[in-house]
């Protein structure tokens, strides 16, 4: 037991030495608040200096001019550029599927209640014999179908967003 106790005394001693303070040359203002002390350790002759831009007369605001000059030619690319997007009428894109069946009455009924509901919308009526289908819209994104379908999805319970050939209006 008298060996047992000497080891915990003796571990005992190590940790409390383990934990006291260290040597501390310094006690800073912020150290004095908080109770911690730091030693003090004068950094200042690693430090970069910096000239200042008034004692060296240097203009600080001085304007840089380019070297490289390619407006011309960059100009001429993109009116190339603007000349062929012109020439593009359809892209990739979405629109909604309303209906796609073979009663004609049923279709042109629903072609007036989508008109009235959301005028600003172009539809698409197509005959393929025996069939009808009415797509709604423009759009690049299914995002924009979406948010159209959600106004409408009270006329349309069945109506789906599908992948098609859009126009690209100017």
């Amino acid at each position: 037991m008298n060996k047992v106790s000497n080891l915990l005394f003796a571990l005992l001693f190590l940790v409390l030495a383990a934990c006291g303070s260290s040597s501390r040359t310094s006690t800073s203002d912020a150290g004095r608040a908080t109770g911690k002390t730091r030693a003090a350790e004068d950094l200042s002759e690693f430090r970069p200096t910096y000239p200042d831009a008034e004692a060296t007369g240097s203009n600080a605001a001085a304007p840089l001019t380019p070297t490289n000059h390619v407006n011309n030619r960059v100009a001429a690319l993109m009116d190339t550029v603007a000349s062929v997007n012109r020439n593009v009428k359809y892209a990739q894109g979405f629109r909604i599927l309303a209906y796609n069946g073979s009663e004609r009455q049923t279709v042109m009924d629903l072609r007036k209640a989508i008109i009235a509901r959301v005028p600003q919308e172009k539809d698409y009526l197509t005959y393929q014999q025996p069939n009808f289908r009415l797509k709604i819209g423009d759009y690049f994104s299914r995002i924009e179908a979406q948010q159209v379908l959600n106004q409408i999805r009270d006329l349309l319970p069945n109506a789906q967003i599908v992948s098609d050939q859009i126009n690209i209006n100017k």
